[in-house]
């Protein structure tokens, strides 16, 4: 558990429900220490292991049974107390007490799990299509490490570009004070400062290449990015979820109008696909920020791909395998 969480006041219910329901509890006190409690877990015969905070809390402990190759004796339990809860809301999972009463005999599901790997060796199939002029990649620091290559899982999204930098200026404070709207207020700074970046992604087997300057890549496995309507994506399929948002000099961003043409789905300015696989190219001067469900890397190269079906995770009523049935 991260006891200051969203707005800091959830510590107290999820102790005692969890001292109800037979459950122990680590708390957290700094970066990593989920990372470090789920993998001794894991390791030491927990079934079962849960995170109760924010994305950050819940990457972080996922990350910590990867680690531990887990996932094959562990299930991945959310209980909701981050700010926004956007991928607790995907998997239907509706409050603290409720997340409690669905691992206790809640349907279990398995779903795919997100891998980057960064600052390594890009695979076989990428360089097929790489442009001549693209760059190795050299990672300039790490969110956790510091490293300049590394291995992170994610349950929701990947993210870069100007979406990233809005997640990594909004503070604990803004958070706090401001609920999502933090998030909002931050995002709409960072669009009128951001600069368009020039980039290659090469997907396996399933699209062409793409090249071109964009302002935000967006990589779902947990979510989607529509404007309207659900936000889920199928966590079942074995696909990433792509958008990606050229960049548009002359548009203003901040007008309610132009960031509905942005995000609509019938615009010449915005790509979407599916992929088991893709691996992305800076080929600006400058590595680019990367959000994993809040944690921060910075890299010019990285590979993503899908864990399918890895997962096992108590989900609610809400949760839909197929949402677009």
């Amino acid at each position: 558990m991260h006891p200051e969480s969203g707005n800091g006041e959830h510590a107290h219910e999820v102790r005692r429900l969890a001292t109800e329901y037979g459950f122990s509890i680590r708390e957290t006190d700094a970066a990593g220490d989920a990372i470090r409690f789920a993998r001794d877990a894991a390791e030491n015969g927990a079934e079962f292991v849960a995170a109760a905070g924010g994305d950050g809390t819940l990457n972080e402990v996922v990350e910590g049974i990867r680690r531990a190759d887990g996932f094959e004796r562990v299930t991945f339990g959310v209980v909701p107390c981050g700010t926004g809860n956007n991928f607790a809301e995907n998997v239907g999972i509706e409050s603290i007490e409720h997340a409690f009463e669905l691992f206790e005999s809640g349907e279990r599901r398995r779903i795919d799990l997100g891998i980057v790997e960064w600052g390594g060796d890009e695979p076989s199939w990428a360089r097929e299509s790489k442009e001549p002029s693209a760059a190795r990649g050299v990672v300039v620091e790490s969110g956790e490490t510091g490293e300049d290559s590394g291995t992170r899982a994610f349950l929701n999204s990947c993210v870069g570009g100007f979406t990233a930098e809005a997640s990594g200026e909004t503070s604990s404070e803004m958070k706090e004070r401001f609920g999502v709207v933090a998030y909002v207020v931050s995002t709409l700074r960072v669009m009128t400062e951001f600069d368009g970046v020039r980039m290659h992604i090469a997907t396996h087997g399933r699209h062409e290449p793409w090249s071109g300057d964009a302002v935000s890549v967006l990589v779902g496995n947990g979510r989607r990015f529509p404007v309207e309507g659900r936000t889920q994506a199928d966590m079942e399929d074995g696909q990433l979820d792509v958008t990606v948002v050229e960049e548009r000099p002359t548009v203003d961003l901040m007008g309610q109008a132009a960031a509905s043409r942005l995000f609509g789905r019938d615009t010449e300015h915005i790509d979407r696909f599916e992929t088991p696989a893709m691996h992305l190219d800076v080929l600006s001067e400058e590595p680019l920020r990367f959000s994993l469900d809040g944690e921060m890397i910075e890299t010019a190269s990285l590979t993503i791909e899908t864990l399918s079906g890895v997962v096992e995770i108590p989900v609610g009523d809400a949760y839909e395998p197929d949402p677009d049935d």
